[in-house]
């Protein structure tokens, strides 16, 4: 159902009162370090709210994912700013920010999920105001561009996260959707439900072999990277890294790669996952880079011991896997298997 315009125009009007954000470029407390709450898990008859903090999405374009939430035993309302636009944004800032909020501090959503990704949650996280969410908090679902929200809340807020697909990736028909889709589709509601999701991980020769135990962190690496001195910076000792990527020529992501080594974000892992780097834009052909992704990071980790695996279902691709960002896992890479399994 959709709330509303005076539940929108009252959302609005708090943007109006001083909130209590950190301010970009503030030293933060590494909560991330300390114990993470983690919201209930969810069970039929609860609330999911679906909002965009970032890029627009039209409500025929949300329908089929609204239609599956329900039909596992969830009730759906869809935010304000479903069906807005302002230019490529689901709304105007201060409207983005405004749902967002109130989905946060609505008693009666036990969980959002992020419509969809594209760009523009960084314009707003700094007019939210995590208070109440910390003190209630309830799973965040996402990826991609989400990744300032899943480092924000592992950084400063404290709260575990969902880092998964988004309303545009669940099938229009269910039972035209192949094993893959559905599977991945299946993890969210694995990781909303408190179940532990399975992994079908795959070998590959430049994996680095080795067992590591720690909380998961990260996403999307140009996020990352975007967030490197701000409040919302992830601070990487004794965390599982798991970054993914879309649409960057291997240049920009060794450059990327570079920024990591450079800012310390990689000498004192647990463990590395690199999932997908999907799109890679094309060399050009009378110069080319000379090095692909597993070269890549493999120049940049040489100096370190830690376990790491390459081509892990996760990204901006098909095989999504959901992750619960901020929660203790164990990863073992192996010769023969790659298990990703939360403690």
């Amino acid at each position: 159902m959709k709330r509303n315009s005076f539940l929108q125009m009252a959302g609005m009007g708090l943007m109006s009162i001083p909130l209590l954000a950190t301010p970009l470029g503030a030293a933060a407390t590494d909560r991330g370090a300390r114990k993470m709450k983690h919201p209930r898990y969810l069970q039929p008859g609860d609330t999911i709210g679906i909002t965009c903090p970032a890029g627009f999405a039209l409500e025929e374009t949300i329908q089929p994912c609204k239609t599956i939430l329900e039909s596992w035993g969830y009730k759906v309302i869809l935010g304000a700013t479903v069906g807005k636009t302002d230019h490529t944004f689901g709304g105007t800032d201060a409207e983005r920010a405004a749902d967002f909020q109130y989905m946060m501090d609505d008693p009666k959503i036990q969980a959002i999920l992020c419509a969809t990704g594209g760009y523009g949650t960084v314009r707003i996280i700094d007019q939210l105001n995590f208070s109440h969410f910390r003190k209630y908090p309830k799973w965040i679902i996402g990826f991609s561009d989400i990744t300032v929200l899943h480092s924000h809340l592992h950084q400063v807020v404290g709260v575990a996260s969902i880092h998964a697909k988004m309303c545009g990736s669940f099938p229009k028909d269910w039972e035209l959707a192949d094993e893959v889709q559905k599977a991945t589709i299946l993890s969210i509601k694995d990781a909303l439900e408190g179940r532990k999701v399975n992994y079908p991980a795959v070998t590959a020769s430049a994996n680095r072999l080795g067992m590591a135990e720690g909380k998961i962190i990260g996403g999307n690496l140009k996020i990352l990277e975007n967030l490197n001195g701000s409040a919302s910076m992830i601070q990487t000792k004794g965390k599982i890294l798991v970054l993914e990527d879309v649409g960057e020529p291997l240049y920009n992501i060794d450059r990327m790669f570079c920024n990591l080594l450079r800012s310390g974000k990689l000498d004192q892992l647990k463990g590395l996952i690199i999932g997908s780097f999907s799109n890679i834009k094309a060399d050009n052909p009378a110069v080319p880079f000379g090095r692909d992704i597993y070269t890549i990071v493999q120049e940049k980790i040489g100096a370190f011991t830690y376990p790491v695996c390459f081509d892990f279902p996760v990204g901006h691709i098909k095989n999504n896997f959901a992750l619960k960002m901020g929660m203790p896992h164990r990863l073992l890479v192996s010769n023969d298997k790659v298990e990703l399994q939360e403690l």
